[in-house]
């Protein structure tokens, strides 16, 4: 027997015994019902609901991407600790770094060549010749990046705050599969200064040029004469 009915009987009874109960009276019988305390109100509100909705559908869309890579699956099994948590644990980490400023250079550095490497390393194992062609750009955007960067670093350090926060950012976007900006900066930057300088190049080779076995006749003929 629930709860409720046990109230209704209980109301019954004392109506039965006490026609003239008063209310004083059956509060005695009827079990007040517990109010909602502010963290359930907060817990049950739609935008509430809607919010942790959203964060559970890209933590499992992070989690499949991550299912990618058998490093985190083997950290999940011998640890227990779900790969999302590592990971977003190590973005929270080097964020933090970037604070700190004798580890905000290295880290930056670290994060463009970490997770590179061990992709470019995956892509030469494997016969397909996508992924090559997405890290031989990375590493062309990112050498010439820090080539620029060791040219005028006491100059960009001075006008551009918290540039190694933006340059982590900016390497993430280069590196990632999902946005691939290296073969944009490579498509829309890099690749016509090259064109136009390999144009430059093959306009001053002279057009009339002397082969081996041209060469050898006009000796031939000079030794004759």
């Amino acid at each position: 027997m629930s709860s409720t009915h046990i109230n209704a009987l209980a109301v019954a009874l004392a109506l039965f015994l006490c026609p003239f109960a008063t209310a004083s009276c059956l509060r005695i019988y009827i079990r007040p019902i517990p109010e909602m305390s502010a963290a359930q109100k907060i817990q049950q509100h739609p935008v509430f609901v809607q919010a942790q909705n959203k964060v559970n559908y890209h933590l499992n869309q992070l989690d499949k991407e991550l299912t990618k890579y058998p490093v985190l699956n083997t950290f999940e099994q011998h640890t227990q600790v779900p790969k999302t948590f590592l990971a977003l644990g190590t973005v929270l980490l080097l964020a933090l770094f970037h604070f700190i400023n004798p580890l905000a250079a290295p880290v930056s550095n670290l994060v463009g060549w970490a997770l590179p490497a061990y992709l470019s390393f995956k892509a030469l194992e494997r016969p397909a010749p996508q992924d090559d062609v997405q890290w031989l750009t990375y590493w062309v955007i990112f050498g010439f990046f820090n080539f620029a960067e060791s040219t005028a670093s006491g100059l960009i350090l001075y006008y551009v705050p918290w540039y190694y926060a933006l340059k982590t950012v900016f390497v993430l976007w280069l590196q990632l599969p999902n946005f691939r900006g290296a073969q944009v900066v490579y498509v829309t930057a890099l690749k016509p200064v090259l064109a136009n300088l390999s144009g430059f190049s093959r306009a001053v080779v002279p057009t009339d040029t002397v082969t081996a076995e041209a060469l050898r006749d006009r000796v031939n003929t000079a030794t004759a004469d």
